[in-house]
């Protein structure tokens, strides 16, 4: 089973960098490769997996499933 993650880019590198990007998922930055996408902006949300963002991801859906991602990370602390 594989797991994608979206995430919401925060920096874009230049120049010889422009394929990397800084990403955030709760407070956790990571580089990622954006070789796999064009016209990627800071603010963006893209979905990510094993290091590579695979597409892009509108921001309402994006915020959609993080809201799920923590709901699941809450019950976990009740049970």
């Amino acid at each position: 089973m594989c797991l994608a993650l979206p995430v919401r880019v925060v920096e874009i590198g230049s120049g010889a960098d422009c394929d990397q990007a800084v990403v955030d998922l709760g407070g956790v930055r990571k580089e990622i490769s954006l070789a796999l996408l064009d016209g990627v902006q800071v603010g963006d949300y893209v979905i990510l997996h094993v290091g590579y963002a695979l597409s892009r991801l509108d921001p309402e859906e994006a915020q959609k499933t993080l809201a799920l991602f923590a709901e699941l990370d809450q019950s976990k602390l009740a049970a």
